[in-house]
């Protein structure tokens, strides 16, 4: 950004108006807040604007300053463009500047109109600009399926985000075909092929709703902004956003499938699935079912995210209030009724109901709820707080079973006291280990000596058998404690190698499969470990990288671990130290990296190997296709000069101007191919020079027909002196049009071929049409081809250039030709040609306010 402290004026501010189809109105809106500024005293001035002769727009023109336009001469044509520098020099406080995705004719310092809006904008000018919801960068693809129109000019989301302010101009499908119906968008020869195509009602609202949403989440990233800048960390519930959190068990999809209709009855709901990686050592989550539940999210239009965090219930709800999250799905606990009875502490569910405060929970049941398995509970591998527990658990239950023995004193006798000791010392066991459980038998020694055994009172025994039985106690508690952590600690390490082998068979599953790019594994070894940051450096310079988007910054635990994949090429591991058990299962990470670097590698070789294939293939066919299409038309020849200079028949006039005729006719197909081939490879090697020129489609296409036998079904013509002018090179679209009605006259069945022609928005279409038996639709593309001929599967029947040199031809001259059915039968090739009346665009044929049918 450009400071005013530094000498520079301080940067314009842009205002963008975005349409949500051609015609809804924007230009007319610009304009009018254009006077609107200007009443309020602004000085304001049309940069650029293009009207498309509607009479009510070039109304609002009048009183507003216009700076002239800079002309540039383009292949023998004089077009005019903004001119940046003239508008720079005026020093206007506002510019008018419209179809900011246009592409400048070539001679400019800028390519494209949004950089000149760049440039007025750094000069401190402020820009009204116009641009339609189809050229937006993100959508183009979107826009091509749902229109079938592909939109060459676009302009990057990131520009039309940037602006101060986004004005949405919006108009009913309905209201929008009223006004074409009224003649106030198009001419009126072009209305009812525009509504019959680009402008169907389907088309409109798919426009309008994408327009809507577009806007909407760019709404959502200024209130983000908003809410991070002045720290608000209360929900806002301006959209519903659902998080589902996933553990990697089997009820992930239940899960998702069911936040996902929560989301969908929110109208413009965002789903959001995030997992919680703890932070001490391997994960126990299923790494393979967490792929696939990612894969589940994704495929619902949902975004997938993974935090590090050993608190779960405060790792999810940090990361949902983050988010601005209105509703939290969680499963069920899959702990039976016996598990929660041991496991001290409420459930992660319960706990994250109790802390979310203004977000609502979902508690989802699901088919493994309560069906999980009794764990084994080890006081060394226990968190801080319950070895505390365990330790008073020690002290304090021996004293409470103490008084309430006291109060039965009597109806129990030694035998139970001491059975009932000995329950609770296995009691804390299980809860804290076997430091709390000695701690329980020693207390419980002390207490069943002082209060039970004779004389009470006093730690003396009177009996040798009360001896017996204290230390067969002691000993007892200390041995069911000792096999109850022993058990705990094999099970642990049981689990752990189950997830090692669990990880290990799911990456080598993955690399068999060949469907772990190196980012994913990356991002796979970053969650599986915990660690914040994960990253392949090759060279220096780190070449794939996965971040937790959740991890805090670099602190003095911080530990970094780099590990040799190979010569050149380190794992760099960012994130709390690893113990040394984690190392076995990290190198196995690391050879499964080198695996897949060496796959990419060799399917980079065999990538650069597969032109050469190609090529190959293509001589092959070359060679096989024109030992047939070349000694035909030779033969023919041949056989007509020979019989000519025979001395052996005395040929009438009539038979020597027939030979002649023949032999000049296999000539002229014999020259056509040699061109068709020559073409061909100039237009594959880059190299066709190209004139192009306003072009009169009736001329060429009677010169095209001229060049055609003499033997041929009749060719009817239909509109081309109706319509304007293309630009083309003449002598290459005569190519193309003899091409075409060559290849309609051949599968036409001996019918009539039809040439038609008509001008939609700025774009002529022609359409050769024949009456044959057509093509089916899976085998359209393939006659584009070289060396393809249509219903020929076996290159036998000719080299079949014609359509594929058609095609190249028209693109390079700006075009695009298409196949459609014929209604009643047959195929139709549908030729595209920018009109030589309308601004042209040296790259593309698509314009901003004239998205064409």
């Amino acid at each position: 950004m450009v400071s005013a402290r530094n000498g520079a004026p301080p940067p314009g501010k842009l205002k963008v108006f975005l349409g949500s189809a051609p015609g809804v109105g924007k230009t007319y809106r610009m304009l009018d807040e254009a006077h609107r500024r200007l009443g309020r005293g602004q000085d304001v001035v049309v940069g650029y604007v293009e009207c498309h002769r509607r009479p009510r727009t070039e109304e609002l023109l009048a009183g507003i300053e216009i700076v002239p336009r800079a002309e540039r001469e383009y292949r023998g044509g004089s077009f005019t463009e903004m001119d940046v520098d003239a508008v720079i020099a005026r020093r206007p406080e506002v510019a008018v500047v419209d179809e900011l995705a246009h592409t400048n004719i070539p001679g400019g310092r800028n390519a494209k109109r949004w950089q000149d809006v760049e440039e007025l904008l750094a000069a401190g000018i402020d820009v009204l600009a116009a641009v339609n919801v189809q050229h937006l960068e993100s959508l183009n693809d979107v826009v091509q399926k749902i229109t079938g129109v592909p939109q060459r000019e676009t302009v990057p989301d990131e520009v039309v985000r940037r602006a101060d302010q986004i004005e949405l101009v919006d108009m009913a499908p309905e209201g929008l075909r009223r006004r074409m119906a009224h003649g106030n968008v198009y001419a009126a020869e072009k209305v009812d092929a525009a509504l019959s195509n680009y402008f169907r009602v389907g088309n409109l609202t798919a426009l309008r709703e994408l327009a809507l949403l577009w806007l909407a989440g760019r709404v959502d990233e200024g209130l983000q902004r908003y809410r991070a800048e002045h720290e608000i960390s209360k929900v806002w519930e301006t959209r519903e956003r659902v998080v589902v959190a996933l553990t990697g068990g089997p009820e992930g999809e239940t899960l998702i499938r069911r936040a996902a209709r929560i989301a969908d009855r929110a109208g413009s709901g965002a789903l959001l699935a995030v997992h919680v990686a703890r932070s001490d050592g391997l994960a126990d989550a299923d790494q393979a079912a967490l792929a696939a539940q990612r894969h589940l999210v994704e495929s619902l239009g949902g975004s997938y995210h993974s935090v590090v965090g050993d608190d779960v219930p405060t790792a999810l709800l940090d990361f949902a209030r983050a988010s601005n999250a209105t509703q939290l799905v969680l499963g069920t606990s899959r702990r039976g009724a016996v598990r929660r009875a041991l496991t001290a502490g409420r459930g992660i569910g319960e706990t994250t109901i109790e802390l979310s405060g203004d977000i609502d929970v979902h508690m989802v049941t699901h088919e493994r709820s309560g069906r999980g398995r009794l764990p084994v509970l080890s006081g060394g591998l226990h968190p801080v707080s319950r070895r505390i527990t365990g330790l008073a658990s020690g002290l304090v239950l021996p004293l409470l079973l103490t008084a309430v023995l006291c109060l039965m004193r009597g109806s129990l006798n030694m035998t139970s006291d001491t059975l009932l000791y000995l329950g609770a010392v296995v009691g804390v066991a299980l809860l804290g280990g076997i430091v709390s459980a000695l701690l329980a038998s020693l207390t419980a020694s002390l207490l069943l000596n002082y209060y039970f055994i004779p004389p009470i009172h006093r730690f003396t025994i009177a009996e040798p058998n009360n001896v017996l039985a204290l230390l067969v106690f002691a000993v007892v508690g200390t041995v069911v404690a000792t096999v109850v952590d022993t058990g705990a600690r094999f099970s642990r390490r049981a689990a752990r190698a189950a997830a090692e082998a669990e990880t290990l068979s799911a990456l080598a599953g993955s690399v068999l499969r060949g469907d772990e790019a190196v980012p994913a594994l990356l991002d796979r070894l970053r969650e599986t470990f915990g660690m914040q940051h994960v990253a392949l450096v090759r060279g220096g310079a780190e070449s794939a990288v996965s971040a937790s988007e959740g991890a805090p910054g670099e602190t003095a635990a911080t530990a970094v671990e780099e590990l040799t994949v190979d010569g050149d090429t380190t794992l760099v591991l960012r994130g709390r130290p690893l113990p040394a058990a984690d190392r076995r299962v990290l190198t196995a990470f690391t050879d499964h990296v080198a695996v897949a670097l060496e796959r990419d590698r060799l399917a980079e070789a065999a990538a650069a190997i597969e032109p050469v294939r190609a090529a190959d293939r293509l001589r092959s066919a070359l060679l096989a296709a024109v030992s047939h299409d070349l000694r035909t038309p030779l033969a023919v020849a041949l056989a007509s000069v020979s019989s000519l200079r025979s001395h052996d028949v005395d040929f009438t006039r009539q038979d020597r101007d027939e030979l002649l005729g023949t032999a000049q006719g296999a000539l002229l197909k014999l020259n056509r191919l040699v061109d068709n081939l020559l073409d061909m490879s100039r237009l594959q090697a880059g190299a066709l020079t190209l004139q192009i020129q306003p072009t009169g489609l009736a001329d060429v296409l009677t010169a095209a027909l001229d060049s055609l036998p003499d033997e041929h079904a009749p060719v009817r013509r239909a509109g081309l002196g109706e319509v304007p002018a293309v630009l083309a090179d003449p002598p290459l679209l005569e190519r193309v049009l003899a091409n075409l009605t060559t290849n309609a006259l051949r599968h036409g069945g001996g019918r009539s071929v039809t040439v038609a022609a008509s001008a939609l928005g700025d774009r002529v279409e022609v359409r050769v049409v024949d009456r044959g038996p057509g093509l089916p639709p899976e085998d359209r593309e393939r006659i584009f081809q070289p060396f393809q001929r249509q219903g020929d599967h076996d290159n036998t029947t000719g080299v079949g250039l014609g359509l594929a040199l058609s095609r190249g031809l028209a693109e390079a001259m700006g075009g695009a030709l298409v196949p459609e059915d014929t209604p009643g039968g047959g195929l139709t090739m549908v030729l595209s040609l920018r009109a030589a009346d309308a601004v042209p665009d040296p790259i593309s044929s698509a314009r901003n306010e004239t998205a064409v049918p």
